[in-house]
């Protein structure tokens, strides 16, 4: 099965995928974060080449990609000094499918909405016909 299909099941207590959709939802809290993981969807890249954009330091950076590694958001391969970062969007898509648990709430309201829509276009019968 290809990695981009496999089935990622609903987590459920006491078998450690809740504190991984913890891990998940922390790291995705934070902007500089985000913003690493759009950097990586290009493609791998050095730190330094993920620091670059940022006004923080390098260190700072290395924190929040050790936060993503945690998370297992991201793959980090040492060679040296060298680190080179990748994406790994498993638990993004486990996150994914957590949040499309409740896509029928809002589903109900563009429900509602598309029929306020429609009636607001449909003619008043009140007012006469020309």
């Amino acid at each position: 099965m290809a990695e981009s299909e496999k089935v990622v099941p609903l987590p459920d207590a006491g078998d450690g995928r809740e504190e991984a959709l913890d891990r998940a939802f922390f790291a995705l809290s934070d902007p500089i974060r985000r913003a690493i993981l759009d950097e990586l969807d290009k493609g791998p890249k050095l730190v330094s080449e993920l620091a670059e954009p940022f006004d923080v330091s390098l260190q700072a950076v290395s924190r929040h990609i050790q936060v993503l590694v945690r998370a297992g958001l991201v793959r980090q391969e040492r060679t040296g000094r060298i680190s080179r970062c990748s994406l790994d969007v498993g638990p993004m898509l486990a996150a994914a499918v957590w949040i499309n648990r409740y896509t029928k709430y809002w589903e109900a309201q563009f429900e509602t909405l598309a029929a306020l829509l429609q009636d607001a276009g449909a003619p008043d019968e009140r007012e006469p016909k020309r």
